[in-house]
């Protein structure tokens, strides 16, 4: 297996140390992604001491979200050195074939995040650009809309994706389009891509999610029925119905919900596993915030 391909395949945040694959961050990381519905997006999270990060080349797109106040970091690449001292919401952007090596000068705590490539690319088709943008390393920034995506990633992350695989890819859509509209010197203007769905194409994807409300639906699933891609999708969806394709779901989930509770034979565990739910706590909460009320109280009133 070449380099290149290893460093894809890894189940690390992983660079290239002298022709080989390692690890980015040393140590093991407190919560990764491993078994997340993203394809092409990896997340880990680390508490770093102080300490070298050796020199090293990356093979992907690479993001730091520092998460502890006032940290101290030198960092050398091509060539230029910098020195800076940064706060929690500070972030780093590095592109593929950025050779760079860090040194932290106390304790750290961070997500690191990797971006294949071909994600990106994909991305950029779904634009309509002409190539995948042209990227400048970012050593120090702040971003709030980034950050909010970055930080509920690590939560569906944390929790095990308690909502599902159609809320986890709306989630990295975003995130990679917010990288190129933000950040990616592209030769061509990204759209806004105003507009709907049509008429026959929204009642074809509303009768396949009444169908399928129970299974963990996939974004690509829905577009392929429309025949737009993910991105033009999830944008048209919105605008015709006001909500996204994850909350349009949810909102089946619940009406079906109240039919069930209507049958006392049914236990809450029962029916949270009949809608597609993991567990019945995750049924409540959801439940609640569509209706005010838990699903106990819902059937004791009805």
């Amino acid at each position: 297996m070449s380099a290149s391909l290893a460093l894809l395949t890894s189940k690390r945040v992983s660079v290239l140390v002298e022709g080989h694959v390692v690890p980015l961050l040393p140590g093991c990381p407190t919560l990764d992604s491993t078994r997340s519905p993203w394809k092409g997006l990896y997340l880990e999270e680390h508490n770093l001491p102080a300490g070298p990060i050796q020199d090293h080349e990356h093979g992907t797109f690479v993001l730091h979200l520092q998460m502890n106040e006032r940290v101290e970091m030198d960092w050398h690449s091509f060539g230029r050195t910098g020195h800076q001292i940064t706060g929690a919401g500070n972030l780093i952007f590095l592109s593929p074939g950025t050779r760079d090596r860090l040194h932290f000068h106390g304790p750290t705590k961070r997500i690191v995040m990797s971006i294949d490539p071909l994600l990106v690319k994909e991305a950029s088709d779904q634009l309509e650009l002409s190539g995948i943008p042209e990227f400048r390393n970012l050593w120090t920034f702040r971003d709030e809309q980034l950050r909010r995506l970055v930080l509920e990633m690590e939560r569906e992350t944390s929790t095990g994706w308690e909502l599902g695989s159609l809320y986890g890819d709306l989630l990295s859509n975003a995130f990679v389009v917010s990288l190129i509209k933000k950040y990616g010197k592209t030769l061509s203007h990204v759209g806004s891509f105003e507009g709907g769905l049509s008429r026959p194409k929204l009642r074809q994807v509303l009768s396949y999610m009444e169908e399928n409300f129970a299974r963990d639906i996939r974004l690509r699933e829905l577009a392929g029925i429309a025949g737009l891609s993910d991105f033009h999708f999830a944008r048209s969806f919105r605008q015709s119905t006001g909500s996204t394709p994850h909350q349009h779901l949810l909102q089946i989930r619940v009406n079906r919900a109240k039919s069930l509770l209507l049958r006392p034979q049914l236990t809450i565990l029962e029916i949270a596993l009949a809608l597609g739910f993991s567990d019945a706590s995750r049924f409540a909460k959801v439940f609640r915030a569509h209706t005010g009320v838990s699903p106990a109280d819902w059937r004791r009133n009805s």
